[in-house]
């Protein structure tokens, strides 16, 4: 595996040549599609194929899995965009095997919204072993209010994914509320009613268990939050599911702020199976333009969280989507535009923008000039931001991943992410 920068000239022909890869493949490994334009600056994944076929007649997706002892799911996998694409045509050419397939494992989850688009999800689906349909919320009276999360269900499913019921501070009017949470939590029935709903939903659904993300909750319930999450872990448990929490990115214990005041690392890692440390968005819609999830701030959350909750139970936020600011920057009237990381690739290339990398926040990022004349300022993620977040895991020896989100394509990173590391679970 190699990642190369695309310097003045070169083009994916070019590229293809002198790394010895066909350049169809190494368009399928980027999620690049036809004409396969890159721009200056523009980090490519290199993947060396050990083992190629070509489809015939009659073939499926399961016999050549079977011929080559593959799974489907390890197929797709080596396969970009294969598991989202109708039927095969003879005369395609698929990857069997990569050079260095690893053997750490690791385990990876991801959010989507009932409204996510399926062709998305059935291209990131084989790569993922937990799918958590966004979002459960609760009423004053601990009823649930439900998405509308069949299709989710169904096609996580399909690929032998996992999901869990996510469980926030939705209102029935379509809000959150940190308040609605502070009610039910001082509440005894109600707060028993959203426990025994939440584990009845549960099993009547099949999910693996339950992610709960209660936010802006303040120093003040920070206490009876996590003795809430310690009654419910013993229902979920009794269940035969797992629990699992969403934590602010905090680097102190005293760390000042209602986001952060709410969440004791200690006692709800102790109360916990496993936690997500939710480490991105330092660059957010109304903040400075700057990295969404800078590796330096990131690192610094990691360290904290690795003195006092398990590192096994830790899983490594990872934002799938840039921003877009335009400039100058005005506080409180700036409003970045969310796009995902590889549109934010093609609009380097539409604009003619090089791409530069920020070496302390280990993050590409690129400025261009709109039609309007304004100058925009743009902060993403690619292949060498997600290699080094990669990293924090195996250095700090965490549980795995967590996307936020699987609305949005990035085969680079999901192809790294299979160069790199094993599923849980995974047979091939």
């Amino acid at each position: 595996m190699q990642i190369h920068v695309v310097q003045p000239g070169q083009t994916l022909w070019s590229i293809g040549r002198e790394y010895g890869v066909l350049p169809g493949l190494l368009a399928r490994f980027n999620g690049l599609t036809e004409p396969y334009r890159l721009a200056v600056g523009q980090a490519v994944l290199i993947l060396r194929p050990e083992g190629l076929y070509t489809v015939q007649p009659g073939d499926t997706v399961f016999s050549i899995a079977q011929k080559f002892s593959l799974t489907q799911n390890g197929l797709y996998r080596l396969n970009p965009g294969l598991s989202s694409q109708e039927r095969l045509y003879p005369g395609q050419v698929l990857v069997t095997s990569i050079e260095d397939r690893p053997t750490e494992k690791t385990t990876l989850l991801g959010y989507a919204y009932p409204w996510a688009n399926e062709r998305t999800l059935r291209g990131i689906l084989p790569y993922a072993d937990t799918l958590v349909p966004f979002t459960y919320g609760f009423t004053e009276a601990g009823e649930l209010v439900e998405p509308e999360d069949e299709g989710l269900l169904a096609l996580a499913k399909e690929f032998g994914a996992k999901t869990l019921l996510h469980l926030s501070t939705l209102t029935e009017q379509g809000s959150f509320s940190a308040q609605r949470a502070g009610a039910v939590l001082g509440d005894d029935a109600a707060r028993g009613a959203l426990i025994q709903n939440t584990v009845r939903v549960m099993r009547e659904k099949g999910f693996a268990g339950v992610d709960v993300d209660f936010e802006y909750l303040g120093r003040a319930l920070a206490a009876s939050y996590a003795a809430f999450l310690r009654e419910l872990r013993e229902a979920v448990h009794a269940a035969g599911g797992y629990l699992m929490a969403a934590l602010a990115p905090k680097t102190s214990d005293d760390q000042p702020g209602v986001l952060y005041e709410g969440h004791d690392y200690a006692a709800i890692g102790q109360e916990t199976d496993k936690i997500l440390l939710m480490t991105y968005e330092w660059g957010f819609t109304y903040g400075p333009p700057m990295a969404v999830a800078p590796l330096n701030a990131v690192e610094r959350v990691v360290k904290y969280a690795v003195s006092r909750i398990e590192a096994g139970k830790l899983l490594l936020g990872f934002p799938n989507y840039a921003y877009d600011w335009t400039l100058p920057y005005e506080a409180g009237l700036t409003r970045a535009v969310t796009l995902g990381n590889e549109a934010a690739a093609q609009l380097a290339f539409d604009t003619g923008s090089e791409i530069f990398f920020d070496e302390q926040a280990q993050t590409p990022w690129f400025s261009y000039t709109g039609m309007d004349g304004a100058v925009h300022e743009v902060w993403f993620e690619d292949v060498r931001s997600s290699l080094a977040k990669f990293a924090l895991v195996r250095q700090y020896g965490l549980r795995g991943l967590g996307y936020w989100n699987f609305m949005r394509p990035f085969a680079a990173n999901f192809s790294l992410l299979n160069a790199q590391f094993r599923l849980e679970g995974q047979t091939d």
